[in-house]
């Protein structure tokens, strides 16, 4: 039996420390260890029998093959981020002395600007009357996906007790678990407890606040495709749920100018240590969205 070679090794040990000790998702994890089988795949392929024989030009050899490969500049991005991280773990656990990815630079990425509703398209979006108990919840699904800019993800895994205070606020488990609150408008609050009526009707059992009609918590994909449906029944085009995300935080933006707490709700991690000496006034940012809500220009 051919001997694993020497770096798979310490790349599950290093997909095992980011998923188990910095709590990144399993989704993450994969994606790194994928990106790293790559390259030691490569540096096998070079016949290379350690980490000291791992040069610059090895380093950038490797990136010329991925462009080589048709990868595009923010693949090639991540795949550089994955190889930084990993040799890191690295010298931090003695293994390596100097990590030869230290002094490589990413190619630059064109710029991409997101999806955007128009205020105008949001209002056509959510000016319908709600016909049966699923068009009540795909309701309540989009103003609070649009009220709070909500990640997928993280609107599927709602819990009836995830709301305080008289639901002004949510709590919300994101992106490396952790947690932040974010205020809720009133054109939410009231799609939610009008799907929370008619929700007990087929469980009393889920904690899920968005569930199937058979009782059961609502998947992602399963809202990928009932908002890409009321979308085109209100005669617009496919409609993603990261597109609600990017709208809320343009209007927010639009209506408050505040570019720091908008990235402090949305989540985003580089501003979670902003979020230790910022106190929000929760209140304030809620009357701030239903100032920006389409509706409240009626």
């Amino acid at each position: 039996m051919p001997k694993e070679y020497f770096v798979l090794k310490d790349i599950n040990l290093y997909t095992n420390y980011i998923f188990e000790v910095r709590n990144l998702s399993a989704n993450t994890a994969s994606s790194y260890k994928r990106d790293l089988i790559k390259l030691s795949t490569f540096l096998e392929s070079l016949k290379i029998s350690s980490y000291s024989n791992i040069s610059n030009e090895t380093c950038t050899g490797w990136i010329g093959s991925l462009y080589a490969s048709n990868n595009n500049p923010r693949s090639i991005q991540r795949h550089l981020s994955s190889a930084k991280g990993f040799f890191k773990f690295l010298k931090k656990n003695y293994l390596i002395d100097t990590s030869p990815f230290e002094l490589i630079n990413a190619p630059k990425t064109p710029s991409h600007l997101p999806d955007v509703l128009s205020p105008e398209d949001v209002e056509q979006l959510l000016n319908f009357k709600p016909c049966d108990a699923l068009e009540i919840r795909d309701l309540a699904i989009v103003e609070l996906m649009y009220s709070s800019g909500l990640r997928v993800s993280e609107t599927a895994n709602i819990n009836l007790d995830d709301f305080e205070e008289e639901m002004t606020f949510l709590r919300v488990l994101g992106k490396g678990s952790k947690t932040r609150l974010v205020p809720l408008g009133r054109y939410a609050v009231n799609a939610i407890n009008n799907w929370v009526k008619e929700r007990s009707k087929y469980s009393e059992e889920s904690s899920a606040l968005f569930i199937n009609l058979k009782g059961s918590r609502l998947s992602v994909r399963s809202i990928q495709l009932r908002l890409k449906r009321l979308a085109t029944k209100q005669g617009l085009p496919p409609v993603h749920p990261h597109m609600l995300r990017h709208s809320f935080a343009t209007h927010m933006l639009e209506s408050s100018g505040d570019l720091r707490t908008i990235q402090e709700l949305l989540g985003h991690s580089s501003l979670s240590t902003t979020q230790i000496y910022t106190k929000l006034d929760y209140q304030h940012l809620a009357k701030i969205y239903d100032k920006a809500h389409p509706r409240a220009k009626k």
